[in-house]
């Protein structure tokens, strides 16, 4: 594919990017962006045998653990290296939102739009064996790319997966060992009732049988929502029925037994990921007035972004993190979100993000915020925000 240095960019993006204060210069850094990779925990003493596998020296990425940089043109996915799980591509600006989140051992986490599944995987490689992932996805193709990744890199063992809309989910994580665990239980569990066993990929005879009698019944829709399409063996979920699985609780009982740490990767133009920009000229350059520069679909994504840093927010314990992210570089995408969601939340309060001096990014317009760039971080556009939930009085 031609260097996007070399393309004519449209008139109507290089005007979108000059209404956005975002400087097109960016998108000539193809050529001196790299690739990234994150290496498994536990293979750092194979890093030679896998540079000999995908014929490449790799620069260890010294701001980001685990995280190594390639030249741009290298492909991983026939390596053995790649096909036995021991590198994964993803971005080190992907991996900045993710470290920010501050991954403690047993935490409970949420990952609000998990799919395709690189950071769901690096959560999961931060927890090791303790406290949980819950990943949720809209589309459930998506999701099932994910479940596939987890299987593939052994890192399923603490996650569920949930096809729902991420506005909207409203599932708190098990807490097997908390008191949670009576509340749970408070209904109690009747002798015909369906118990999740270990997960498999079909679903048993019996179960399937029940299914069916309850839509012939009216009592199951035929798409429920959410969709619980994985669960590991340590999840939380095996042993469990239905009711006490999908149970509603308090905003009360969500402040003590939320999440510990909610990652919100919102969906959005993309306009910040070079790689993304420089398919439209597979695409054509009208497809991108459709799915960038229209301002119909923008108005629709701040909705969609505010709704789901919202919910993410009401689904986080006090006292919990949750990192907001966007691959795109407007600030309509991003500051304009959190300072609307800031000014209607008042138990919601900016954090500075550890260890943020040391990478090499920019501050967003928000103090606290930060901003990844091809020129700046030789990573792709990234916007970062950072927020504790506070007690005050009822209203968390």
């Amino acid at each position: 594919m031609e260097a996007i240095s070399n393309l004519p960019l449209p008139d109507a993006f290089l005007e979108f990017l000059n209404e956005n204060g975002i400087d097109p210069s960016i998108y000539t850094a193809t050529d001196s962006t790299p690739r990234y990779i994150r290496l498994k925990p536990g293979c750092e003493e194979q890093l030679e045998a896998i540079e000999a596998d995908i014929k490449c020296k790799l620069e260890k990425v010294e701001w980001l653990p685990n995280f190594y940089s390639l030249p741009p043109h290298i492909q991983i996915a026939s390596s053995k290296s790649y096909q036995e799980g021991k590198i994964y591509g993803i971005d080190a600006a992907s991996g900045a939102a993710v470290s920010a989140l501050n991954i403690s051992p047993g935490d409970h986490v949420l990952d609000l739009c998990a799919a395709p599944g690189a950071k769901l995987c690096m959560v999961l490689e931060l927890l090791g064996n303790s406290g949980s992932v819950t990943g949720v996805d809209v589309a459930k193709h998506r999701l099932a790319a994910c479940r596939t990744l987890v299987q593939k890199y052994k890192l399923g063992d603490h996650c569920r997966l949930f096809v729902a809309d991420g506005a909207s989910f409203s599932l708190i994580p098990i807490r097997v060992h908390s008191d949670f665990k009576s509340v749970n239980r408070e209904f109690g569990v009747e002798k015909d009732e369906f118990l999740y066993k270990e997960w498999t990929s079909r679903r048993p005879w019996k179960e399937r049988k029940r299914a069916n009698k309850e839509i012939k019944n009216g009592f199951l829709e035929l798409i429920q929502d959410p969709e619980l399409i994985y669960y590991g063996r340590c999840s939380g979920v095996v042993g469990m029925s239905k009711i006490e699985l999908f149970k509603t609780v308090s905003r009360h009982e969500i402040s003590q037994y939320g999440y510990d740490k909610v990652l919100v990767d919102a969906e959005c133009t993309h306009d910040g990921s070079i790689k993304h920009i420089q398919k439209f000229e597979n695409w054509g350059w009208s497809t991108m007035e459709r799915r960038v520069l229209d301002a119909e679909r923008t108005d629709d994504l701040t909705v969609l972004q505010f709704r789901l840093l919202t919910n993410g927010f009401k689904l986080l314990r006090v006292g919990g993190n949750l990192v907001y992210s966007t691959c795109s570089l407007t600030h309509a995408q991003n500051e304009d979100v959190v300072e609307r969601f800031l000014s209607l939340n008042p138990c919601a309060e900016l954090l500075v993000i550890d260890d943020s001096e040391s990478w090499p990014c920019k501050s967003g317009r928000i103090p606290k915020t930060l901003r990844f760039d091809p020129l700046t971080s030789r990573t792709s556009g990234l916007f970062v925000a950072k927020f504790t939930k506070l007690a005050k009085d009822n209203r968390c």
